[in-house]
């Protein structure tokens, strides 16, 4: 079976439209989660990290014409175009796949100021992954994941199937999603949105903080194709579902334990730290920290990157693991924004101040509504 590693990767957010640029402002301790005010989201003020659409509108325009794409296909076709750009990946080769990740698309079409804008069908996935495959002209038809909140990290699990199976030499994965009235309206009915910032695995969290990123990382079988010189490889991968709720995590952590421990007996890697999905609500942290102590992890360093930019959907797994990448090709150890007092009824070693070690493995995991999970390992060759 063939290795897979990451040849390139990009992050758009709040903090920045490259990986570097997200990554400084990260390790100089900056949030992209403001109040925000826009009457075509929500009637009052409310907690986001968004994307500047002036940014965005003028860095599209170098591209193609805006007003021929929605604000999600924008995104993503700037996050793919920026992974791809210094790498000699030829997209019209029958030997690699697109995947896009997603759990919204562009489902801001949906309301009235915007539904006879671009046709009825872009609403669609499969629609918004066509239009960014022609336009880049992939040769084999899209791939569409979204599955919650694991969409990112269960896609990067598939790509990396693909190419250990000899199916295909290179995976382009883009994770997008976009705050939209609907997203905001629904997790507002869970009563799930924090009053501030985000504050995870802290024993004064009081839920998410919403934001919209997109994201992409780039897979291959072709060492020689990676930008870095820093070689990363996509271990084992897992996903479970424990069906407890259709919103609701496991109280046992169930099946996030299933999907770590599955990949633990897999690996013989030691883990050097966790990316955590980390939330911030009541309940994900809890469940975490109970499958990761469960695991006999509850020693190892763990983050969230969600109180710099939010919880971004679908393409949370991908920029999330796109930054742990980082961390690993840079010796890194992120601390938790908005972290002060441990919060958990199974403490867990949170990192709270930026810490500089040689580190080699991460576990990057991931849950969802619906009981769903992931797990998958990133190491230093």
């Amino acid at each position: 079976m063939s290795d897979v590693f990451i040849a390139s990767d990009n992050i758009i957010t709040s903090l920045g439209f490259t990986t570097i640029e997200n990554a400084r402002n990260m390790l100089a301790g900056n949030t992209g989660i403001r109040l925000r005010e826009d009457k075509h989201i929500a009637p009052s003020p409310f907690y986001a990290s968004l994307i500047d659409s002036a940014q965005l509108h003028s860095g599209f325009s170098l591209i193609d014409d805006p007003d021929l794409f929605s604000r999600f296909e924008q995104m993503s076709v700037c996050s793919i175009k920026n992974a791809l750009s210094g790498t000699e990946i030829d997209c019209a080769d029958p030997g690699t796949l697109f995947i896009l990740s997603t759990t919204k698309g562009n489902i801001d079409l949906l309301e009235s100021e915007n539904k006879d804008r671009y046709g009825h069908e872009r609403i669609y996935l499969w629609s918004a992954a066509r239009l960014i495959q022609r336009f880049f002209n992939f040769r084999n038809e899209p791939v569409v994941i979204s599955n919650a909140c694991i969409s990112g990290v269960q896609a990067i699990i598939t790509g990396a199937h693909l190419i250990r199976a000899g199916i295909y030499d290179t995976v382009i994965i883009n994770g997008t999603d976009i705050v939209s009235e609907f997203v905001l309206s629904g997790f507002n009915s869970f009563k799930s949105l924090s009053t501030g910032p985000c504050r995870p695995f802290d024993k004064t969290r009081d839920g998410l903080s919403l934001g919209e990123a997109s994201g992409t990382i780039i897979l291959t079988s072709k060492s020689s194709l990676s930008k870095s010189k820093e070689k990363i490889l996509v271990g084992e991968g897992f996903t479970t579902n424990d069906a407890n709720h259709i919103s609701g995590p496991s109280r046992t952590g169930e099946g996030l334990f299933l999907a770590i421990n599955r990949l633990l007996k897999r690996t013989p890697a030691e883990i050097d730290f966790i990316s955590a999905h980390g939330t911030a609500t009541l309940y994900n942290d809890e469940m975490e920290s109970i499958a990761i102590s469960r695991a006999g992890l509850q020693s190892v360093p763990v983050n969230s990157f969600k109180g710099y930019w939010g919880h971004t959907l679908g393409a949370a797994g991908i920029i999330e693991s796109v930054m742990s990448v980082y961390s690993l090709r840079n010796n890194v150890l992120i601390n938790t924004l908005g972290y002060n007092e441990m919060g958990l009824t199974n403490p867990l070693a949170i990192i709270d101040r930026l810490t500089r070690k040689e580190i080699t493995n991460c576990l990057k995991i991931a849950s969802g509504f619906g009981g769903c999970n992931a797990a998958i390992l990133f190491c230093k060759k």
